[in-house]
């Protein structure tokens, strides 16, 4: 199953990159793990400045909240180069 991260240390654009998440999962209807990750420890593992947004172990958006529409192109990229 697709693992997607959120990092984030609860500010509003980690809030929102998080809300986007879920509903870009929603509207394609896939099956997905959404992890929210504030363990700072965690979080300086993989970004540099939140929020952040990983696909299984490949970081995607980094700094920035990603629109909704802007998260279903990357999951669709992401996932049917998975396959191929």
């Amino acid at each position: 199953m697709l693992v997607i991260r959120v990092f984030g240390t609860g500010c509003p654009k980690c809030d929102q990159a998080y809300e986007n998440v879920k509903k870009a999962v929603e509207e394609l209807n896939i099956e997905a793990e959404i992890i929210k990750v504030s363990d700072i420890n965690e979080i300086a593992e993989w970004v540099f400045f939140t929020p952040g947004i990983a696909f299984d172990d490949l970081l995607v958006f980094e700094g920035e909240t990603p629109s909704v529409e802007e998260i279903k192109e990357e999951l669709l990229e992401y996932l049917k180069e998975k396959e191929g």
